[in-house]
């Protein structure tokens, strides 16, 4: 791959990774024990799995847990990151297996890496609320005349926001974006002056809330994506797309010569997620003790509205596919200029 691509897709990820991003450092638990099929011992896998530390990694704790017991079949090394920049480098080099990631940087991985990734799973669903202490607000409409603070113009939240103006009638004209660089920017405003309107990925809504009583979530925009797909034509292959923040990819190579490793891990992924949706106490603690979240009262409150999901095969490429094909639709370059093919789609 030319360097020029790999800074520019890299580029594009450290946008795209805001959603996703909350601290930076590393952590990783390789525990290693065979399993036995029938009477044939079979060696265990070595998995290299990144994540970043957010709402996706908070999907992962569960199985980091057992992996550090050497409860899991195979031989786990995970590495936490703040920016899918710091991640993207190590699966061009083939360092990291598995990658978590923002939903259209997989997009840009797959056209950049000339299809050689794909992706297995959609591990977060819509993860974007609108802030703010006016109790006005409402619905899309309610907008108009006013101004939405938001992260960096190009990013996910940049896109969806203005895909759901576009459907409501509304336009750029009607509704000033004020960009800032990263959520914590957001956050501060909206502290500083409650009556400020702005769009925060959990679990960053959860803190803005609790640091100030006069804040609260105005608008999910998950729900507002839905309520538009209610409404519209169906999409491609007759389904509706969702509103997608992040995926799990692997590395093709991986794949072809790991097939069982990787649906083994497929397993012990969908567990872990649903470990965190259905056990929040004993989550928050890992996810503290793991350093996502500092505290973890505050952890707890995030997670329920984290939409920390397994989806997989059919679902997951009808969903997924539906998703990127809104953002190329609105600027080609969000996804890598162009979608991906059904190669793609990894489906057991």
């Amino acid at each position: 791959m030319k360097r020029k691509a790999i800074t520019w897709m890299i580029s594009l990820a450290m946008a795209a990774a805001v959603l996703t991003g909350c601290g930076a450092g590393e952590t990783s638990q390789s525990p290693n024990q065979t399993t036995e099929e029938g009477s044939e011992e079979t060696e265990a896998a070595k998995i290299r799995v990144g994540s970043l530390k957010g709402p996706t990694s908070i999907g992962l704790v569960y199985l980091m847990d057992r992996a550090s017991k050497q409860e899991t079949a195979d031989h786990y090394d995970f590495t936490m990151a703040a920016t899918a920049d710091e991640l993207l480098p190590s699966v061009i080099s083939g360092d990291l297996d598995i990658l978590l990631i923002p939903a259209n940087v997989s997009g840009v991985l797959y056209m950049r890496t000339e299809g050689n990734i794909s992706v297995i799973d959609i591990n977060t669903l819509g993860v974007l609320y609108m802030v703010s202490g006016d109790d006005t607000i409402r619905d899309m409409e309610d907008l108009k005349g006013r101004t939405v603070c938001l992260t960096g113009k190009g990013t996910t939240p940049d896109y969806v926001l203005q895909y759901l103006l576009t459907e409501n009638g509304l336009t750029t004209e009607d509704v000033k974006l004020e960009y800032k660089s990263e959520a914590t920017e957001v956050a501060a405003m909206l502290a500083e002056n409650p009556e400020t309107i702005g769009v925060l990925p959990q679990p960053f809504v959860t803190a803005a809330c609790a640091q100030n009583e006069n804040l609260s979530v105005v608008m999910d925009l998950t729900e507002q994506w839905d309520m538009i797909q209610e409404k519209s034509e169906d999409g491609q292959d007759g389904m509706k797309s969702q509103l997608v923040t992040g995926v799990t990819v692997v590395r093709k190579v991986f794949l072809e010569e790991n097939r069982e490793a990787v649906d083994r891990f497929l397993e012990e992924h969908a567990a872990s997620a649903a470990y965190a949706n259905e056990h929040v106490e004993e989550t928050a603690e890992l996810v503290a003790k793991a350093g996502i979240i500092e505290k973890a009262p505050v952890a707890a409150k995030a997670i329920p509205a984290c939409n920390i999901t397994y989806i997989d095969g059919d679902d997951m490429k009808a969903a997924l596919s539906g998703y990127l094909t809104v953002l190329y639709e609105q600027d080609a370059p969000s996804v890598g200029g162009g979608l991906p093919g059904d190669d793609f789609y990894y489906i057991r």
